[in-house]
């Protein structure tokens, strides 16, 4: 019998419509549109707050104190220009105040970030657990963030007292609001104690999205509990802590309210940036005040921009790194027990 084979036609390519040549540029045009419309507000609000601000600042820095003009023997009415020789003089004659504000300032900021990163996921850790009460423990942590910062420098100011709790409790007299490194490490335990709380919120929003599954299996090859902390909790809440860390230090490095109040003004042993501008603008010196602010503004512009180069990947995020990441160390974990 001969077998016949028959051979299909090909098929004709299906035809796509075109599409109108002007309806895809609308679309994005209209889409760009409406981000510009939505993000308006808060690019009105940041020039409002944090341009105009830095730009008059900038302006202000390179004019004098008005005093008595040497062409004519009369006080000016008007604030000379001087140019950079606010810069200069910050660097030159007032070097050492400056230099020694500059390093209070970050002594403060590493030593106080440093402390609220390691007590604020112990926080969240606590937190985070289930147990009866946890309601009372978690409002009992974030009190001391609620409190304003003026009323803790007053409270940690009773407390830190020649005759008050510390001393009580320490048993020894220390003039803890005067000069030498005691007014340090009192401004230290009283910024930890307010601030930890936030830097534990923020953990304890990252902690909360991570797959229990995750820690399951890990009880299953036998992980400890320290083990599962730091080869699962520690990786996957890092985006929230860079974040957490981030916000803290550009806020520690702008410091004043609460050393201000705890210790007091013109104090060598806690002066920061903050506190010099704010002394040169008390004692009507508005140009070199501006120009401290200005030199403060671009320190915390640069640690920032620095924070974010070396750790961008980390701080922004991704919203399957998380999982990826956990699968990750839990088959790294697993060979390891294997």
């Amino acid at each position: 019998m001969a077998t016949t084979h028959t051979t299909a036609a090909p098929r004709a390519p299906l035809s796509v419509p075109a599409r109108p040549p002007g309806r895809r540029r609308k679309a994005t045009s209209g889409s760009g549109r409406l981000a510009a419309l939505l993000i308006s507000p808060t690019l009105l609000v940041l020039t409002i707050v944090v341009l105009y601000p830095t730009i008059v600042a900038l302006k202000d820095s390179l004019f004098g104190t008005p005093g008595l003009d040497p062409k004519t023997g009369f006080v000016r009415d008007t604030d000379p220009f001087v140019g950079v020789e606010n810069y200069t003089a910050i660097f030159g004659e007032a070097s050492a105040r400056f230099w020694n504000a500059f390093w209070n300032t970050t002594f403060l900021t590493v030593t106080t970030v440093a402390l609220e990163a390691v007590i604020g996921v112990a926080m969240a850790l606590v937190m985070h657990r289930a147990f009866q009460g946890r309601a009372l423990v978690r409002a009992g942590i974030l009190v001391p963030w609620a409190v304003p910062t003026a009323v803790s420098g007053l409270l940690w100011r009773w407390i830190f007292n020649s005759d008050g709790i510390a001393n009580a409790v320490t048993g020894q007299h220390v003039l803890w609001t005067t000069e030498g490194f005691h007014a340090k490490v009192a401004v230290i335990i009283a910024d930890v104690w307010k601030t930890a709380p936030f830097i534990g919120l923020l953990v304890l929003a990252g902690l909360q999205v991570i797959d229990k599954a995750v820690y399951e299996a890990a009880k299953l090859d036998g992980a400890s509990a320290f083990r599962q902390f730091w080869h699962i909790t520690l990786p996957l809440v890092k985006p929230a802590l860079l974040v957490a860390v981030l916000f803290r230090t550009l806020d520690a490095l702008r410091m004043f309210d609460l050393p201000y109040i705890l210790i007091g003004a013109q104090k060598t042993s806690v002066e920061t940036l903050s506190m010099l501008a704010q002394d040169q603008a008390a004692n009507v010196r508005f140009g070199p005040a501006a120009a401290y602010a200005v030199i403060l503004f671009v320190y915390v512009f640069l640690i920032a921009l620095a924070f974010v180069r070396l750790l961008g990947a980390n701080v922004v995020g991704d919203a399957d790194a998380a999982p990826k990441q956990g699968r990750r160390r839990l088959r790294r974990h697993t060979e390891v027990a294997a």
